[in-house]
């Protein structure tokens, strides 16, 4: 952050600010606290009136130049405190806006690290070299070990195992790979070796097109502003001509300079706009605040106002409507099988005891939340992406996938069972005891505690049915969405297909809030009205691209901070009315009539108190309560 010069100035205005406030309200000699003001001006306003400068030379205005105007403009008749706060809040701004471009960017090229950057090249003898995996070509050949990460988009040509691919698809579980078999550049392998046909250069990868798609989002996504920096332009063409108005016009009349430089400063004080920018700022920002309280991180005001207007929501599955790992949901002992529910559990956990593998640790935890404490096992052996087998107190326990053991056997009832499971959205894994099949073990990730009263909240304040967008199959997609009450699903998705899922959206006139936590949501979110990433379970690039985070993983803050947004720009308007008529009064009193400098101060730094307060009423807690209960 420190290594931003706008940060550092930003700083460094603030902090001189704050010393001649204290100096002031001190009551130190005057030419102190005035020094430390011009200080400020001058650490926080030379690079925005460099900019504005530079737009001028250009022929147009911005606020910038506007705001250093109006603050030199305020020092000149000797109200240099309104000033130095305007170029505080202005340096801020800019801090940043620097800031949040800045982590973008490196979140872009951290991305890049998912990829290994050597790869183990076999020759036509299968003699091994270790090459940069950017120079590997199309057609040449690479040996994945166990526990590598694979170094290239290509095909198996040999061995099996499970690959852990969620940060390109999403799915919670391990996916069993076999020759013929797609694997991805950055995916982890598990306990098998492979050997890979390479079938895409290393720019062409999936992982590659994931940097791609986000530095495109990142930079093409329209530029969102605040509400009065949209009018900036034009705002402030009229300011500066109306000052210049209000000084030369009288001077034709035969008014003395100095009444009509009087008049003109007064005017440009009562008519600069930090009323405005203060109404805009402090309910945001005390949304902000108390939405962090609640555990929701909302990187800037402009986010704040943009959930304000989010129509649609659309989710991830894996690690956001779920718990992102598998878990234990049915034991089903086979018809004629002298044994329990728990003694095939027990078994089924000794023999898995020593197995890596997601859904082996799976049947292990349950056996322990069952209260069931896992025989000794010998002569454990795994078969990557095939199974485990062990001796279990003198019974030989196999648990495999249905394709190893069913093979073997053909039985038509497990078969059948095994595909009700399937269809339900699960898992299937087989036990054999002594080379006899004796049950099946379910198993699927979880759905979030608070999931469905989510849905059906979003849905009431949107009054549109949020949308699941996934990378996992259809059938568990599907599974899901019917318990969580999400009728529209879109399943089997690459993160390039989840970016046009959001577009298509976006196309039918929604304002789209996505919510995901992997490396694979990130495009999408880049590329949403909003994107907001699961703190907890979130990768380092989804952390990064969002526009906001929920830290504690408890999804029922999503509602709770869209309507908490939607009160702050409900405020937000209020208070641009309040600004906009002590404008408009104090600016004809000055044209019209003889406004005195003290209550033209008066009235402009009355307005300012009264917007300012009003926007810090969302500070408090009740404000939260509310919002969790808005529909």
């Amino acid at each position: 952050m420190w290594s931003l010069p706008e940060v550092r100035w930003a700083t460094a205005a603030t902090g001189l600010f704050a010393a001649g406030g204290i100096c002031q309200l001190a009551g130190t000699q005057p030419w102190l606290w005035w020094g430390l003001y011009m200080a400020c001006y001058a650490a926080g306003g030379w690079k925005p009136g460099v900019a504005g400068l530079r737009a001028l030379r250009e022929r147009t205005l911005d606020v910038d130049l506007l705001m250093v105007v109006a603050a030199i403009g305020a020092a000149a008749i000797g109200q240099v405190f309104d000033g130095a706060l305007l170029i505080v809040i202005f340096a801020t701004s800019g801090a940043l806006e620097a800031l949040a471009t800045k982590r973008t960017e490196d979140s872009v090229r951290g991305l890049l690290d998912l990829a290994p950057e050597q790869a183990t090249r076999l020759g036509d003898d299968d003699q091994e070299e270790v090459v940069d995996a950017a120079a590997l070509l199309v057609g040449e050949m690479i040996l994945v070990r166990p526990g590598e990460r694979i170094g290239a988009d290509g095909q198996v040509l040999s061995g099996a195992s499970a690959v852990d691919q969620a940060s390109i698809t999403g799915e919670s579980s391990p996916v069993d790979k076999h020759v013929g078999d797609e694997v991805f550049a950055g995916t982890l392998n598990g306990t098998g070796a492979l050997r890979v046909r390479v079938t895409r250069p290393a720019a062409e990868t999936v992982i590659a097109r994931i940097v791609a798609m986000v530095a495109q989002a990142s930079a093409t996504k329209a530029r969102t502003q605040l509400f009065i920096e949209k009018v900036e332009q034009r705002y402030s063409v009229v300011m500066v001509a109306a000052t210049l108005a209000v000084f030369a016009l009288p001077l034709l009349w035969g008014t003395a300079v100095q009444d009509s430089l009087l008049r003109a400063m007064t005017f440009m004080i009562v008519a600069s706009p930090c009323a405005v920018v203060l109404a805009t700022m402090p309910p945001l920002l005390a949304a902000i605040a108390t939405a962090g309280r609640h555990g929701v991180l909302v990187k800037s005001a402009v986010v704040m106002e943009q959930l304000a207007t989010v129509t649609t929501v659309a989710f991830d599955k894996t690690g956001t409507l779920t718990e992102g790992r598998p878990h234990l949901t049915g034991v089903h002992v086979l018809p004629g099988v002298d044994l329990s529910h728990d003694q095939l559990l027990a078994l089924a956990a000794a023999a898995e005891h020593a197995s890596e593998h997601p859904l082996g640790r799976a049947v292990v935890q349950a056996a322990r939340e069952a209260g069931l404490a896992p025989a000794p096992a010998q002569d454990f052996t795994s078969a990557p992406g095939q199974g485990v087998r062990a001796n279990v107190q003198g019974r030989l326990v196999e648990v495999a996938s249905p394709a190893h053991l069913l093979g073997d056997t053909g039985t038509g009832g497990v078969a059948q069972l095994i595909a009700d499971l399937q269809d339900g959205g699960h898992t299937a894994v087989v036990v054999r005891v002594n080379g006899a099949l004796a049950g099946v073990l379910a198993l699927a990730d979880r759905m979030r505690p608070g999931a469905a009263e989510t849905v059906a909240h979003l849905r009431a304040l949107t009054g549109a049915a949020p949308v699941l967008l996934t990378g996992d199959n259809t059938r568990a997609a599907a599974r899901l969405a019917a318990q969580a009450g999400i009728g529209e699903v879109r399943a089997d998705l690459l993160p390039a297909d989840k970016v046009a899922a959001v577009h298509a959206l976006q196309a039918h006139g929604g304002r789209v809030a996505l919510i995901g936590d992997g490396v694979n949501d990130a495009p999408a979110l880049a590329s949403a009205h909003v994107g907001i990433a699961m703190g907890r379970t979130g990768s380092d690039l989804a952390l990064d691209t969002a526009d906001a985070v929920i830290t504690r993983d408890e999804l029922a803050t999503v509602p709770a901070v869209i309507a908490l947004a939607r009160r702050a720009h409900r405020l937000v308007v209020a208070n641009l009315i309040i600004a906009a008529t002590f404008i408009t009064v104090l600016v004809a009193w000055d044209l019209l009539g003889d406004l005195p400098l003290p209550v033209g101060v008066a009235g402009h730094e009355g307005s300012t108190i009264i917007v300012g307060l009003n926007g810090l009423r969302l500070l408090r807690d009740a404000a939260w309560r509310r919002a969790t209960t808005e529909r």
